[in-house]
């Protein structure tokens, strides 16, 4: 069938029909002063909202971080989960685990492992405008990332104090240094192709990701700083007590005053996709998705919404904040801190709805929905099936209760994809989906997509 332009005629009769319907004209008076969400937004459900909560762990953080305009949430969740039980040990009343430790660290090892999966693609035989490698080379640096990228991180790194290696421009601002990095990358990415192609040996071509690996680590400690090997880290207690640990590495640091109340060996990511295709009960991981040469492997393991929501409550009760991934800016209320799927009335305004029209599956596979977020849930509301969550966030005290968020059960079934927990709260049949070969996703796949 041919198909149609849009023709005079039919714009008349769409103008007209528009214009005889009062709410149209109304809402057009009111979505042209002001945000088209805000004009959406429920005030009966605004009404009904209150962050207060039935079980809530004993101490949450101070202060309430700001990961200003960088994509480090999957980092500052982490930490922010970390950081509860070390204060809680040390009798801390504000504390901060250094974010831009990690970030440093995260960028020199996550473009050396980028380096060399160009090198792997162009072993298979991979062409360079081919759907792999194109998109690889699309976006080689940003700053994203998934659980199992943290704790490649902390093993390898250990943690440190924030006063002991404070934020930097670009720490807070990381868009011009992920220019330069991105420029740099893709200028190796031609060198490491032309020598694969040519036949070059090995050690000359891991001599040239040598060289290319010393350029990052250059630009990257030029922007953020290198981290010191050895601080000292002084404090007081909440008694006003002086204490002093030190000098001491990130790593001795972790293993001694860390580890032991907070060992990220001990959690484990549970997902939830619920495309037909992608059954629950098995072992997902993404091709070429990683951070570290040698480390660990992302792994997903598939679960229904219903036992991560289960999982993440029965954490809370006992006591543990949970690190979760969920896709942040759907039905949200930025201001009120409300993740809610009755926050937005679009029908009411736009004579259609908009957001939740597709299931959770459909919207992943159309593109409509991924993970694109990650904070910390720190309290929850009922007893046999949660109703509701508090969420600390990373985005300062500015939005919400003073940086703290409310999520409601049903926001979580739609739009919350992943969450660690310690391993003590999972089900045996679930964590021994872990003891299978897992299948491998392409690179593009809507589960590789990072929080930031």
């Amino acid at each position: 069938m041919a198909t149609q332009s849009l023709t005079a005629e039919t714009l008349s009769k769409l103008r007209k029909e528009f214009e005889s319907t009062p709410i149209n004209l109304v809402a057009r008076n009111v979505c042209t002063k002001i945000d088209p969400f805000d004009a959406c937004l429920s005030r009966t459900q605004i009404e009904i909202s209150q962050h207060v909560f039935e079980y809530k762990v004993e101490t949450e953080g101070k202060p309430v971080t700001n990961q200003k305009t960088s994509g480090r949430c999957w980092l500052f969740a982490a930490l922010n989960v970390m950081r509860l039980p070390f204060m809680k040990q040390h009798s801390i009343e504000e504390f901060e685990f250094s974010q831009g430790y990690l970030f440093f660290w995260d960028k020199i090892e996550r473009c050396h492992y980028w380096l060399n999966s160009i090198v792997e693609t162009a072993r298979r035989g991979e062409k360079v405008d081919g759907r792999l490698v194109a998109f690889l080379l699309n976006d080689p640096s940003c700053d994203g990332g998934q659980w199992d990228m943290i704790v490649n991180l902390v093993n390898k790194y250990g943690v440190m104090p924030k006063k002991c290696f404070p934020e930097s421009f670009s720490c807070e601002c990381s868009q011009h240094m992920n220019a330069m990095l991105k420029s740099k990358l893709r200028e190796f990415a031609k060198v490491l192709r032309d020598l694969v192609e040519s036949g070059a040996a090995e050690s000359e071509i891991q001599a040239t990701i040598d060289k290319q690996t010393a350029i990052i680590y250059r630009i990257v400690s030029i922007c953020l700083s290198i981290p010191p090997e050895e601080f000292v880290w002084e404090y007081y207690t909440k008694s006003k007590q002086y204490k002093s640990v030190g000098p001491i590495t990130p790593v001795a640091f972790y293993e001694t005053y860390v580890k032991p109340v907070f060992d990220v060996n001990d959690k484990v990511c549970l997902v939830t996709d619920p495309r037909p295709n992608h059954k629950y009960g098995l072992l997902y991981t993404v091709d070429l998705l990683g951070n570290v040469v040698g480390g660990r492997r992302t792994l997903y393991n598939n679960q229904p919404a219903s036992l991560l929501m289960k999982v993440a409550a029965d954490s809370i009760k006992a006591g543990e904040a949970v690190w979760f991934g969920c896709e942040v800016t759907k039905r949200f209320a930025g201001k009120l801190g409300l993740e809610d799927l009755k926050i937005h009335d679009f029908s009411l305004v736009f004579g259609t709805d908009i957001q939740t029209t597709l299931t959770k599956a459909d919207r992943v596979i159309y593109g409509e929905s991924s993970m694109t977020h990650a904070m910390v849930f720190t309290a929850v509301s009922g007893n046999e099936v949660a109703t509701k969550f508090r969420v600390e966030n990373s985005w300062g005290e500015e939005r919400g209760e003073k940086g703290y968020l409310l999520l409601t059960a049903d926001w979580f079934k739609e739009f919350v994809f992943e969450v660690v927990c310690d391993k003590k709260y999972v089900p045996a049949e679930v964590l021994s989906v872990f003891n299978l070969e897992p299948v491998t996703l392409p690179a593009w796949d809507p589960m590789g997509t990072l929080a930031q």
